[in-house]
């Protein structure tokens, strides 16, 4: 009994056109047909279908198929490289889980880069943002340092720089400025790379500064972008004088000194 080639592809479990492909790539050999013109298959091509069905099951392309079955080096070569993509693969979707834990565990937000969990999901939009952007640029020891950073208690002058309203008066963005300076001042001490992010970036110095300008221009009013300047020229002052004045901004922590 033979079959058609309707009736070979369900009994491999496929289509009729993905057995017309194999034909027409060399893979699967052409039957004999009957007197009416009907292909004929038999049980060594139902064999046949099988085995290129289960090779490409386990991933082997289509391409690869005849240098797998000639059993020589370049075939276990397939083998060992469909094993090791298999295991990246394994790989990210254990990390994917473990992310996808933490969000469900902690309350770890889906807009902080994937290593930041509960000490960072409280923070405002517009860090959060920072964050997100600046997890593109940095190296990990530098998003390490941010990370550490985080877990610590946040101060009422940051707060109070976090909500700034953009027509806040002059005598409150002083306030702010003055008090937010000692706070950077003492945030650059411990964490150097605030004050030159283009040397713990992992791209170049243009993307990074493009990165980082951006990101301050879109994600600070105009108010806020006022105090960094007036913490910047804080520190400025304090620099030429020795360094006795106090630092730029707790805010700059984000921007990294780009205000300046």
């Amino acid at each position: 009994m033979t079959w058609s080639t309707s009736q070979l592809a369900e009994l491999a479990g496929t289509t009729l056109k993905t057995v017309r492909h194999y034909h027409g790539i060399g893979l699967l050999e052409e039957p004999e047909r009957a007197s009416n013109g009907y292909k004929r298959y038999g049980i060594k091509h139902l064999v046949r279908l099988l085995r290129i069905r289960r090779l490409v099951d386990l991933g082997v392309p289509l391409s690869d198929i005849p240098s797998f079955e000639a059993a020589d080096e370049r075939g276990e070569q397939i083998l060992r490289a469909l094993d090791a993509e298999l295991a990246r693969s394994i790989e990210r979707q254990q990390r994917m889980r473990q992310e996808l834990a933490a969000i469900l565990a902690n309350r770890a937000s889906v807009d902080l880069p994937a290593d930041f969990g509960a000490p960072a999901h409280d923070l405002p939009e517009s860090q959060r943002s920072f964050l997100l952007a600046y997890s593109s640029i940095l190296n990990p020891a530098a998003m390490a340092a941010l990370q550490e950073q985080l877990a610590g208690p946040r101060s009422a002058v940051a707060a109070q720089f976090e909500t700034l309203p953009e027509d806040a008066p002059e005598e409150v963005r002083q306030r702010i400025a003055e008090g937010l300076a000692p706070e950077t001042r003492k945030q650059q001490e411990d964490h150097p790379f605030l004050s030159d992010l283009e040397a713990s970036s992992r791209r170049e110095a243009a993307i990074t500064r493009s990165v980082v300008l951006h990101a301050v221009v879109e994600f600070y009013n105009e108010a806020q972008l006022d105090v960094l300047q007036r913490v910047n020229a804080l520190l400025a002052e304090g620099d030429a004088a020795g360094g006795s004045a106090d630092g730029p901004p707790e805010a700059a922590r984000w921007e990294g000194g780009a205000g300046r």
